[in-house]
């Protein structure tokens, strides 16, 4: 096999992370910025100064990404993001329409993972596989599958309460505790997700491998 333009063998480049797909630890930093700004410009000023700065903020962190050859795909999503999310308050004419695309997608989430749990295709199971091109057999080990269920499970927790308590705070009109919900329960609990998701998986590997030993020798 040749390598590519780079000189690099493209079998043995590495696989990008999904912290790196997201950006990195600057591209978690950066998503946080536009909300931050949004509610510290309404509090001060008023619902147009802080629409116009909040998109004006990710376009700028848009073009430092573009600046430092940074991956922009995610300030790209951002900028996006921030404008639909933008509009929708202006429209409103509250700043608490900021948060309502997330909110309902959060909820959407959360059913999407409960759904496939109760159809016995549990979305972590099906993610987890697909990228590493596993195709379907996990799904013939009962263990292994109970084990994507829990995995699964775990996710739909997580966002079931960032509904709860984002959608609670948005009914009480506080904003500000909106914001810092949004971004308390979003970066690091995923951490904890993603982590509890890998320990149980490769449990799941482990023990889709014994099955198969056992299987091989019997």
């Amino acid at each position: 096999m040749s390598a590519d333009s780079d000189g690099q063998d493209p079998a043995t480049r590495s696989t990008p992370t999904l912290l790196e797909q997201m950006g990195g630890v600057p591209g978690l930093i950066y998503s946080t910025v536009p909300i931050v700004v949004f509610v510290s410009v309404n509090a001060l000023w008023h619902l147009t100064a802080a629409v116009v700065a909040a998109v004006a903020v990710s376009v700028v962190i848009l073009a430092v990404r573009l600046v430092r050859r940074e991956p922009v795909q995610p300030a790209v999503s951002g900028v996006l993001g921030v404008a639909i999310c933008a509009f929708i308050a202006y429209r409103m004419g509250d700043a608490k329409g900021f948060f309502l695309v997330g909110i309902w997608t959060t909820l959407l989430y959360a059913g999407a993972f409960v759904v496939s749990i109760l159809v016995r295709w549990p979305l972590v199971g099906v993610i987890w596989n697909a990228v590493n091109g596993n195709g379907t057999a996990w799904r013939r080990h009962r263990r292994t599958l109970i084990a994507y269920d829990i995995a699964t499970a775990v996710w739909a927790a997580l966002f079931s309460v960032r509904y709860l308590v984002q959608s609670f705070l948005y009914d009480s009109d506080q904003t500000g505790w909106l914001a810092a919900a949004r971004i308390g329960m979003g970066w690091p609990l995923t951490a904890a997700a993603v982590l509890a998701t890998v320990l149980i998986v490769r449990r799941a590997e482990q023990i889709e491998d014994e099955t198969s030993d056992e299987a091989a020798t019997g």
